[in-house]
């Protein structure tokens, strides 16, 4: 047996940080400001300018900016918010964070997102949002699901949509209010960490206070002031999400890059849809000409009546062979706490059941070389 044989193994996702990176922590590590500081606010500038909004605002994570939002807007005990039945638990969590119901509304297998046909019959007197989400980086129908529920509030979860367009309009500037994620699987990433978008002032001034505990002034602020014994009014009752100065130092290498991230992942996406349009048992994705999909993930759908084996099958197959693969993501009523609590069944959500059992991710992502992309599409043509 030759020991020298290396065995290949492409990772699905692997983020694309480097010297940069590396470089730009050691300004906060020297200045001994790690927490929520200039970085953080030099992240937030060139954030909301890159997406064309007038206000952008970092916190921990997607989820606790959705959390943010939410509170901001008084979503609470006796409110009902629609979320897609087919997406990360997070954006059901944050609906019960606030004390509300998530109002699962199911989704169209073709896009993976939120079916705007199928909204209206879930508006009632207490639905106080509709929370669509990108998923994977292809921006839902605002349009249709806004012209479904005039007046309702619509709060993007963005978490997979940093740079995505919608009719040429950023991803982020669609509702109200939009949250964007910056977890390692991400096209960009701050370790953990997350951002609001908004255009609204007093959305945007009541999330800065809720962020820091609900301080009325922020640390900066406090520290570098001329009265040192102020240490500000808490009118209201906030959380701890503020981002730390690292993470921002990190967030603003990260969004020079961005473009260059997603051109690349473009590339490569188009580069799946020919080679594999022979696989007549993988669906790959379909991306309207008035949308630009931000390409987080690359995920197919395995048409089981036609395709060899099964889909785990199929991943297992593919893992076998060094490449890894993961589901879409999940459906909510699937999940046991949901089960539990709001009694759903399998065939309550059937498009999001479907996605559930027959969506597979393969790797996409800035560092795969021309050679990971070809073997993937050459393994996938041999089953």
């Amino acid at each position: 047996m030759n020991s020298n044989i290396q065995v290949r193994n492409i990772n699905i996702s692997l983020p694309a940080t480097g010297e940069d990176e590396w470089l730009a922590v050691r300004e906060p590590l020297m200045t001994g400001w790690l927490t929520q500081g200039p970085q953080v606010a030099a992240f937030e500038h060139a954030f909301a300018k890159r997406h064309q909004s007038k206000h952008a605002i970092a916190t921990t994570s997607c989820t606790t900016a959705l959390h943010l939002i939410l509170s901001a807007m008084g979503v609470g005990p006796g409110d009902e918010v629609i979320v897609p039945a087919f997406t990360w638990v997070a954006t059901a969590n944050v609906v019960l964070f606030c004390g509300a119901t998530p109002v699962l509304v199911d989704v169209d297998p073709l896009t993976y997102n939120m079916d705007s046909d199928q909204v209206a019959a879930k508006i009632s007197p207490r639905t106080k949002a509709i929370l669509p989400v990108h998923l994977f980086g292809q921006c839902s129908d605002m349009t249709a699901i806004a012209q479904t529920a005039p007046g309702i509030p619509l709060i993007e979860d963005a978490a997979c949509a940093a740079g995505a367009l919608y009719r040429g309009r950023s991803a982020g500037t669609l509702g109200l209010a939009g949250a964007f994620s910056f977890h390692p699987r991400k096209s960009i990433t701050t370790g953990e960490g997350g951002m609001i978008t908004t255009d609204d002032d007093c959305l945007a001034d009541t999330i800065n206070m809720l962020r820091n505990h609900g301080a009325s002034i922020s640390e900066e602020q406090r520290h570098h002031g001329p009265r040192p014994y102020l240490l500000g009014e808490f009118n209201l009752l906030g959380y701890n999400y503020r981002m730390t100065d690292l993470q921002g130092a990190v967030g603003v290498v990260q969004l020079t890059k961005l473009d260059g991230f997603l051109a690349e992942r473009q590339r490569w996406a188009d580069y799946y849809a020919k080679e594999l349009a022979g696989v007549t048992w993988l669906r790959t994705p379909e991306v309207p000409t008035d949308y630009q999909h931000a390409w987080q993930a690359y995920v197919c759908y395995v048409d089981e009546s036609k395709a060899p084996m099964p889909r785990n099958e199929i991943m297992a197959v593919l893992q076998a062979k060094g490449i890894s693969t993961r589901p879409g993501t999940h459906a909510v009523h699937l999940l046991g706490y949901y089960r539990e609590r709001f009694g759903y069944r399998p065939d309550d959500f059937p498009g999001a059941r479907d996605c559930d059992r027959h969506t597979m991710a393969i790797p996409l992502h800035n560092r795969m070389t021309a050679d990971d992309f070809e073997y993937i599409a050459q393994t996938l043509n041999s089953i």
